[in-house]
């Protein structure tokens, strides 16, 4: 490891509290319901108030809980002669919900409120990213300059700034890649200290308990608890772990490494990527358990033929409404301006307009006719240059069989790929923030290449030093286009005129034709 341990944790910590000022500085702008908030500012309200999600007033042409709420009024529940007749049917599972319900009960219900949570894990995904950039690289420069892209991007920006779901299912998927990094770390050393001082045999060792596996697990069920897309990277995870599980007992030069990993790593791998994801899962549906006011509760059913019916009948109910739930995923179809077909993500070509009000008085900006926006959308310059770099990382592979490389790409394809599927059978309705997940390995990538640029530690001073000059050229102009988009991803008010020079794009604004 190159670097010093202080300045392993320094430069990250720096690099973090930067982007965690461009989160934090004005979190409570606008002071509006932006976009999907009207879902779930409200449900993750309910849970904190309720225990489950219930229904409020108004509906989205006549929103009158959103109303209350930017008035300072919390009376927004919906009356019902029972209380389980305005159970709330909801879409996702309900772990993203209490993060964002944690900053409302802590700040009440204000758009800073709201949003804190979502601040805070965008926060914390910056320093995750250095962390385990560096462990990968085997370099704190190259760990830093990782979170200093995740800090520049427009969409990691927007998305922590906005209480959605997106971005804490992107900070579980990501902990969990960083937990299964550190455990390949560990299982190799166990190997080598065995290979070193045991008796050698054709499978190997176990390697006993292995807890940073165990907490990538549990990361991948609270993945899957923020939203289902998260059984995709559950996948992709188990896939990696096992692979790499392989890999070492052939590095180490085992002559039976596929048994071993069959009957010594598979057991273990099953329960922490297994296991642990369902327990963790169905743990944040507590509320719903304990209570009787859940959508298809059922409790009144539950609780009448004793403790045994109660535990089957209860476990047959939320069987029931997971099912609903998918088959709603599944049937998600409507028509949005702003909606978008997955192979279109990484070129930006339609963004979302999570905010911007008409009728702003010229007298906000000296104009005729001002803007204030919001807009989702990532930093062209990181988003352009991070697609090339996985395509370079395609060819290193294929060359090089680097894991490094190979982890990057499997773990972009999970969060990427699967949506392909939908839109051609399903024609779903889908977004460019669906792809936020996908963001910090887009970074890493561009971190990998960016190392090979720069070379190793023994490479010719002359190449070093254009290969550094290269990429810091590169961090340079994706901090200038960052700055550039600044002012449409946190609603300043601009006039229509600087608002317009800010549209790389004529479809960033003319919504598509039905």
């Amino acid at each position: 490891m190159q670097g010093s341990a202080l300045w392993g944790w320094l430069g990250p910590l720096l690099v973090t509290i930067f982007g965690g000022v461009l989160r934090f500085v004005r979190l409570d702008q606008p002071r509006a319901v932006v976009f999907d908030e009207t879902y779930y500012i409200k449900d993750a309200y309910s849970l904190i108030t309720h225990g489950v999600e219930r229904v409020t007033l108004g509906d989205a042409k006549n929103p009158i809980a959103d109303r209350r709420l930017l008035d300072g009024d919390t009376d927004i529940w919906k009356h019902c002669p029972e209380a389980a007749d305005c159970a709330s049917f909801v879409a996702h599972p309900p772990l993203g919900k209490w993060m964002i319900g944690a900053g409302e009960w802590l700040f009440g219900m204000t758009p800073f409120g709201w949003r804190f949570a979502a601040a805070v894990v965008g926060t914390l995904s910056i320093l995750i990213l250095a962390r385990v950039a560096r462990r990968m690289t085997r370099s704190t420069l190259l760990g830093c300059l990782a979170g200093f892209l995740l800090a520049l991007d427009g969409l990691h920006l927007v998305l922590s700034r906005t209480a959605l779901l997106d971005i804490f299912l992107m900070f579980w998927v990501l902990a969990a890649f960083a937990c299964l990094v550190v455990d390949r770390d560990r299982a190799r050393e166990r190997l080598v200290d065995w290979y070193e001082s045991s008796p050698l045999s054709p499978c190997g060792p176990r390697l006993g308990l292995r807890p940073w596996r165990i907490a990538a697990g549990v990361c991948l069920g609270a993945a899957c608890a923020v939203k289902w897309s998260g059984v995709f990277f559950l996948i992709a995870f188990a896939v990696l772990s096992v692979v790499w599980d392989l890999g070492a007992r052939r590095a180490v030069g085992l002559r039976r490494p596929y048994q071993g990993v069959l009957s010594l790593d598979a057991p273990g791998a099953v329960a922490a990527l297994g296991l642990a994801p369902v327990v963790t899962f169905v743990a944040t549906w507590a509320g719903w358990f304990v209570t009787a006011d859940g959508y298809g509760r059922g409790w009144e059913q539950a609780t009448s033929s004793g403790p045994v019916f109660f535990v089957l009948d209860s476990a047959r109910s939320w069987l029931k409404y997971q099912t609903e739930v998918l088959g709603y995923h599944t049937g998600l179809d409507d028509y949005h301006p702003y909606m978008s077909e997955p192979w279109t993500w990484p070129a930006l070509l339609r963004p979302v307009s999570f905010h911007y009000p008409a009728g702003l008085p010229s007298s906000v900006c000296g104009a005729d006719k001002c803007s204030q926006a919001v807009l989702g959308v990532g930093t062209p310059a990181l988003w352009y240059a991070a697609g090339l770099a996985l395509l370079g990382l395609v060819a290193w592979y294929v060359a090089t069989r680097d894991w490094r490389a190979g982890a990057v790409l499997l773990v972009a394809a999970a969060g990427w790929l699967p949506w392909f599927y939908y839109a051609v059978a399903d024609n779903r309705t889908m977004y460019l923030f669906y792809m936020i997940p996908v963001v910090p390995f887009m970074v890493l990538a561009l971190v990998l290449v960016a190392g090979l640029a720069i070379g190793r530690r023994n490479a010719p001073p002359g190449r070093r030093a254009l290969g550094a000059a290269t990429v810091g050229a590169l961090a340079l102009v994706v901090l200038i286009n960052f700055g550039w988009l600044y002012p449409v991803l946190v609603a300043e008010t601009l006039t229509q005129a600087e608002w317009w020079a800010r549209m790389l794009m004529r479809s960033w604004v003319v919504p598509a034709p039905k």
